[in-house]
């Protein structure tokens, strides 16, 4: 069963950065997709960014219109890792971030489906003060 976790959450002012990262283990299969989603406190969880593998050398990502410019998805295959790296950053994006994986390529609206993805982490709290 594979898990994911994600870490690196935590408190910072506005304007600042964190990077967040999800670590699968138990042996995954290769995730082709994985994706970053988060969730504030009464609104629907949704999809910031997510990184689709469609090559052995090459990746698609994309992100949510309210995060592009300043956040940055990666991944390290070789230690099944995809990173959020997240720059100035606004205390709208205080939420909880969840990293979620697939097996297969998700493209366009299937991203942002969350009932397509196989696994999902327990979640960081991002918060960030004015």
């Amino acid at each position: 069963q594979v898990q994911l976790v994600e870490s690196g959450g935590g408190l910072v002012q506005a304007g600042g950065s964190l990077r967040v990262s999800c670590a699968a283990s138990g042996h995954p299969f290769n995730m082709y997709t994985m994706s970053w989603f988060r969730q504030a406190p009464g609104k629907e969880r949704e999809l910031v960014a997510a990184i689709i593998r469609l090559t052995s050398s090459t990746n698609y990502a994309d992100y949510a219109d309210s995060v592009q410019g300043r956040f940055t998805v990666s991944r390290d295959n070789a230690k099944n890792t995809v990173y959020l790296q997240m720059n100035s950053l606004k205390p709208e994006d205080k939420a909880v971030y969840y990293c979620a994986a697939s097996t297969i390529q998700l493209l366009a609206t299937s991203l942002r489906r969350i009932s397509t993805y196989d696994y999902w982490g327990q979640g960081t709290q991002v918060t960030v003060s004015s």
